[in-house]
């Protein structure tokens, strides 16, 4: 019991310098994305590289770090001032606007911790504003940034910061924002030097090591509380924005003793358009769902990781090879990956699992030659065993808030027309899905305007007799003239124009 706790002090020491990192991030920003959304995370790692700990932030972003300093340590030595960048989704990121900076700490000659903050910047280039278009190659959706040095022995790499903002929409605020995560990363040095200094480097290892066993216990006895078998589910995401024809996502989930193994290399493969998903966002899915089983906190660690097995396939819709555009099979199909596992485990954990939340991150990006804007909108919750699903929330992967609509109005040339919860779209069901929110906004100005939208055809499941969700609408008013428009699109507004998005309703459960 003793150790327990000093092991849950040790933890919880380690993941507050990861939300001090937030925090100083969240307040030295510039964009409303990252001030006021907090679509942000920030994390610490061990010199091997093995994630220690991390703030509660997004989970499709601390799921895939891991992936991602991985990558960084097989391409670049990192010495004691040095700071890498990167945004590559094939070298463990996620989709071209999640820039993430990684700072090794020395101890005298050995790597002690690496620190990590990944930001998701409003606009990283690309051929629409907001860097979210429905591209069909990746450098369509914006600079693509392989692993490389921004500081090398202390000193800016100059020619990459200049080639970089030059080829941005508001490259002030992509600079403020950049110099915001830098600040992250030098409170984080500040605070694990001072760890340093009242503990060994030694001793910190010897935790360390005693953390990782502690989540791969907690991970195994979660595990075990699974009936043994093989479970299959199957979803399917609306479509590729090009045509109408579904994309279905399968799983094979084998449960054996204190390990499970997840098979998605049936499901389809990759597509034409921005749905595909890299294997680092299939595995940060998965990692969520069985964070979210614990009846307790499972300390997130790399310990965590060791019972589950992950099997994708180079060339499908989750395991994304180059040229793939991938921007929304970060933010959509992650969804989707959630919704078959938890499909899947709904066999074999009936009374746990609950029905399809909304299934989308409801994205909308909009900008002009002078502002870009993005943000998630939220929708239902799934009905749950005991409990109804909650209404107008972010779901799964994305862990953001909303934009205020006083920042929002003083930063853009938009009016909020309406924001309220979508009464009735909430699957029925003794346990009912939670309603979806209406979001209507007047442009002020002429506009390019992206929306990467789910659940616009296929309807949130239920679960044990519960019914669907609602389905999501979005919707364009010019005038007196009324249209519906698709899942994912990209359009010219006009001054007064209306874009209103539905969200879909969360599931009904029994």
């Amino acid at each position: 019991m003793r150790e327990e706790v000093e092991i849950t002090i040790f933890n919880s020491l380690m993941a507050a310098v990861a939300e001090e990192m937030g925090i100083v991030l969240q307040k030295s920003s510039f964009s409303a994305n990252i001030k006021e959304r907090r679509d942000f995370s920030c994390a610490i790692f061990d010199g091997k590289g093995r994630l220690i700990a991390q703030a509660a932030h997004i989970p499709v972003h601390l799921g895939a770090m891991p992936h991602t300093l991985a990558s960084v340590r097989k391409v670049l030595d990192l010495g004691p001032h040095d700071i890498a960048i990167t945004n590559d989704p094939y070298a463990g990121g996620t989709h071209l606007p999640d820039i993430t900076l990684i700072k090794p700490v020395y101890e005298g000659e050995e790597v002690a911790f690496y620190l990590t903050v990944r930001a998701h910047h409003a606009d990283v280039g690309g051929k629409t504003p907001g860097s979210m278009p429905l591209a069909t190659h990746i450098e369509e959706e914006g600079v693509l940034i392989s692993p490389c040095k921004l500081f090398e022995a202390g000193r800016l790499n100059e020619s990459f910061w200049k080639n970089f903002l030059v080829r941005v929409r508001n490259p002030a605020e992509r600079e403020g924002d950049l110099r915001a995560q830098l600040a992250a990363l030098h409170r984080g040095e500040i605070r694990v030097r001072e760890l340093l200094k009242r503990y060994s480097l030694s001793l910190l290892k010897e935790r360390f090591a005693l953390l990782f066993e502690y989540s791969a216990r907690l991970m195994k006895a979660l595990i075990r509380e699974i009936p043994d078998g093989e479970f299959y589910f199957e979803d399917y995401l609306d479509d590729d924005g090009l045509s109408r024809e579904p994309l279905p996502l399968r799983l094979k989930l084998k449960v054996e003793g204190e390990r499970v193994f997840l098979d998605f290399r049936d499901s389809c493969p990759q597509v034409k358009t921005s749905l595909n998903a890299v294997r680092s966002v299939t595995c940060a899915a998965v990692y969520y769902v069985f964070f979210s089983l614990a009846r307790g906190e499972i300390p997130a660690n790399e310990g965590a990781f060791y019972p589950l097995e992950i099997l994708t396939r180079p060339g499908t819709i989750l395991d994304a090879v180059y040229p793939a555009p991938v921007a929304a099979g970060n933010v959509e199909t992650s969804q989707r990956v959630v919704d078959v596992v938890l499909g899947a485990l709904a066999q074999a954990l009936p009374e746990q699992i609950p029905a399809a939340s909304c299934g989308s991150m409801n994205n909308l990006a909009f900008g002009g030659e002078d502002f870009t804007y993005y943000e998630t909108i939220g929708g239902g919750m799934g009905g749950r065993p005991g409990l109804a699903g909650l209404s107008g929330v972010h779901t799964h992967m994305t862990n953001t808030l909303n934009t205020p609509i006083e920042a929002l109005e003083r930063e853009f040339p938009v009016l909020v027309e309406k924001y309220s919860l979508r009464p009735r779209s909430g699957g029925a069901g003794k346990f009912r899905g939670g309603d979806g929110l209406i979001r209507r906004f007047r442009f002020l100005r002429p506009a390019t305007v992206t929306i990467l939208s789910e659940r616009r055809r296929l309807a949130p499941y239920g679960l044990f007799g519960g019914k669907a969700g609602r389905r999501g609408l979005n919707i364009l008013e010019r005038g007196k003239r009324r249209k519906i428009l698709p899942g994912k699109a990209t359009l010219q507004v006009q001054d007064g124009d209306i874009i209103e998005i539905r969200t879909p309703g969360g599931g009904g459960w029994g």
